[in-house]
């Protein structure tokens, strides 16, 4: 039996289990500045998927990096979930967000 197929499904599900939530705390803590870092870890990974002879370790680097680069464009959506009320705002950096009117009727908090 050949296991290299399904080992490389998990690594998949591994990256990208280890991308969700560091987009979200990316987003919470500094907002969407950080693409450009994701950008470069995507670049820097899948070039070098290009040279890694092990099958393994090329795959894991290659869905690393892809998934760092489709990372950029999850933290801008991060933002936007953020904006509708869907995740919590990080109270230190109000001012990057819409102002919202507040509502006296809100019990909420």
């Amino acid at each position: 039996m050949y296991f290299t197929g399904i080992t490389i499904a998990l690594m998949t599900f591994l990256a990208i289990g280890i991308w969700h939530p560091i987009v979200i705390k990316t987003e919470y803590y500094w907002g969407t500045r950080p693409w450009v870092v994701y950008l470069l870890v995507g670049i820097a990974c899948c070039a070098t998927a290009l040279f890694v002879e092990n099958v393994y370790v090329s795959s894991f680097l290659g869905v690393f990096g892809a998934s760092a680069l489709w990372g950029i464009g999850e933290l801008f959506a991060q933002k936007r979930r953020v904006d509708k009320g869907w995740f919590p705002m990080n109270p230190k950096r109000k001012d990057q967000y819409p102002q919202k009117d507040e509502d006296p009727t809100d019990t909420r908090g």
